[in-house]
């Protein structure tokens, strides 16, 4: 038989967005101009993005991922678990949800957005079914510097 997990999903509160952003550095998360707290209060906020996060009783957040719904497809960004605690099914318990939430919202393909030069990422992705899809390449242009 084996036991519940020690920690909890729930979606970001405002209060939390130290801690999330803590948890990216930790977690070796590439750095972003959309890495500020006020980013990630607006995402918060709105109604097409989730963010949720993975909750360890007295030791606080050890998880995040985002999720967004743009009328058409999915998208899931900054899935991020604590080095400390891979490997405990965390991050396919965020994903898991994120699906969930996204299909909810209409979603009937889904797509993740992952470092690249990340092995344990890459990894990770291809364990919960996902497809590396080698025809795209993704652009960027930051407005704010």
């Amino acid at each position: 038989m084996t036991s519940p997990p020690d920690w909890t999903i729930r979606q970001c509160l405002k209060d939390d967005v130290v801690a999330v952003l803590d948890l990216w550095k930790e977690a070796e998360a590439t750095v972003s101009v959309s890495d500020a707290p006020n980013d990630l209060l607006s995402a918060i906020d709105s109604t097409s993005t989730l963010v949720l996060v993975a909750e360890i009783g007295d030791k606080g957040i050890v998880g995040s991922v985002i999720g967004a719904f743009d009328g058409w497809r999915g998208n899931i960004y900054r899935l991020a678990v604590h080095p400390s605690y891979r490997r405990r099914g965390i991050g396919r318990a965020l994903v898991t949800e994120a699906e969930r939430q996204l299909v909810q919202q209409g979603a009937k393909r889904i797509s993740a957005l992952v470092e690249r030069d990340h092995p344990w990422a890459t990894g990770f992705w291809t364990a919960v079914d996902y497809e590396q899809d080698g025809r795209m390449v993704r652009y960027v242009k930051n407005l704010i510097c």
